[in-house]
């Protein structure tokens, strides 16, 4: 896989245990090292958009005590995300286990790479008959486990 310049780590983070990062940093930290490519890591870019405009604040309580301007900083993350996956990304690896179940957000981003014509690797542990038809008609390849995704990237 030679052409690959930039990935997306795609999969939960509002209802996954530490926000996916316990996941996410070792792929990247393989994947830069590895495939000598850049890599978009939304709990990294998530730290440096809420360092930058709201420092010090507890957004998700926004979720219970204003919605609206809750729903508006969101908006934000999304638009960057999708900017990023449409515009700049080669392809997405996702997560996909309960807390990606439950969420929205990388059933959004498989559909914008899937629109985008980008590749999605998928890892899973999950039984297919749990995981929604449209998630499986966005999905490229499904892997077993990040060593068996690892091997096909070295490809």
């Amino acid at each position: 896989m030679n052409n690959i310049n930039r990935v997306y780590l795609s999969g939960g983070m509002e209802y996954a245990d530490n926000e996916g990062r316990d996941w996410r940093q070792p792929m990247h930290d393989w994947l830069s090292q590895h495939l000598k490519c850049e890599v978009f890591n939304p709990n990294v870019e998530s730290d440096k958009f809420f360092a930058k405009n709201y420092p010090n604040v507890d957004v998700r309580s926004f979720k219970e005590t204003d919605v609206v301007k809750y729903a508006s900083i969101v908006s934000q993350l999304v638009e960057i995300d999708c900017k990023e996956i449409a515009e700049r990304s080669d392809l997405v690896v996702c997560y996909w286990d309960d807390s990606a179940m439950r969420g929205a957000g990388t059933k959004g981003e498989l559909t914008m790479a899937k629109y985008f014509g980008k590749p999605v690797y998928m890892v899973t542990s999950m039984p297919y008959k749990e995981i929604p038809g449209w998630v499986l008609g966005c999905t490229t390849l499904i892997f077993s486990s990040f060593d068996e995704l690892k091997k096909f990237l070295l490809l």
